[in-house]
């Protein structure tokens, strides 16, 4: 895992956020780096996904400011913003009859409008196809892309949005409890996906609940109640006891096969 800062592309500096009458973050500065995966974690009601809404521009900032390559992002013009900046929330589960006209492939198309602007879709260069099918082969879809999104699990149409996220091919990932209804094998393609993602010099930031896949991660942010408690390398044991801290003390962070790993505490 890298442990040195290249340069910081997505920045929040004393960003608070308001729903209706709650604040639910409370003046959080947090760096976001280039060729790195970032691992948001923290109990319900922490303010992981609000922070990473504020960070994609989803939901404005009470307090404070988002930058995106060090210009405010609200300063951003919306097509150069979506093609910088990809963006994959919670998936919630379809209604009988929705999704039925939209296939897995057209799906995943979606990813790639910012590049072609909203009156080139459905044309499709030869730099969308080969987009498209790179982040169908990665998120293990490619055999499922002419299903329509009705008939897939909950599992599949997880990795069917990942895949539409990863075809934009932006510089910035900001993925929103990517592996929920994610079995074991897909959790560690998940991982290998996000790494190699950060690898090639994208910065990656992903809200997880799975604390075992969040330590595979570069570095790791400990939130609760709207605060950041601790951010740093997922190996260093200052962030780990706030990670057993946020969570009551209920997981334990061990060394297990030359993994860190969090051990329930029964």
């Amino acid at each position: 895992m890298s442990t040195e800062h290249p340069p910081a592309v997505l920045q929040a500096r004393a960003l608070g956020v308001q729903r209706g009458a709650a604040r639910v973050l409370h003046g959080v500065d947090l760096d976001v780096h280039a060729g790195q995966w970032l691992a948001i974690v923290g109990p319900n009601g922490a303010g992981k996904s609000s922070l990473l809404q504020a960070l994609s521009g989803w939901w404005p900032c009470a307090t404070g400011e988002v930058r995106l390559m060090g210009r405010p992002l609200g300063q951003w013009p919306a097509p150069r913003r979506a093609r910088t900046l990809a963006w994959m929330g919670q998936s919630p589960a379809l209604s009988e009859g929705e999704g039925e006209a939209l296939s897995v492939d057209d799906t995943v198309g979606l990813g790639r409008l910012p590049h072609q602007g909203w009156w080139g879709w459905p044309a499709r260069s030869a730099a969308d196809r080969e987009a498209i099918a790179q982040a169908l082969r990665d998120a293990d879809m490619l055999a499922l892309r002419d299903r329509p999104l009705q008939a897939l699990s909950g599992g599949e149409r997880q990795r069917a949005h990942l895949a539409r996220a990863l075809a934009t091919q932006a510089p910035v990932l900001l993925l929103d409890e990517p592996a929920s209804h994610l079995d074991a094998p897909h959790q560690r393609l998940l991982a290998g996906v996000l790494r190699g993602q950060a690898q090639r010099g994208h910065a990656v930031v992903s809200v997880l609940h799975e604390l075992s896949l969040a330590l595979a991660a570069d570095r790791i942010a400990a939130l609760q109640s709207g605060r950041l408690l601790a951010c740093g390398p997922a190996d260093d044991a200052q962030v780990h006891r706030a990670i057993e801290a946020v969570f009551d003390h209920a997981v334990r962070i061990a060394r297990v096969d030359d993994r860190w790993t969090a051990v329930p505490c029964f």
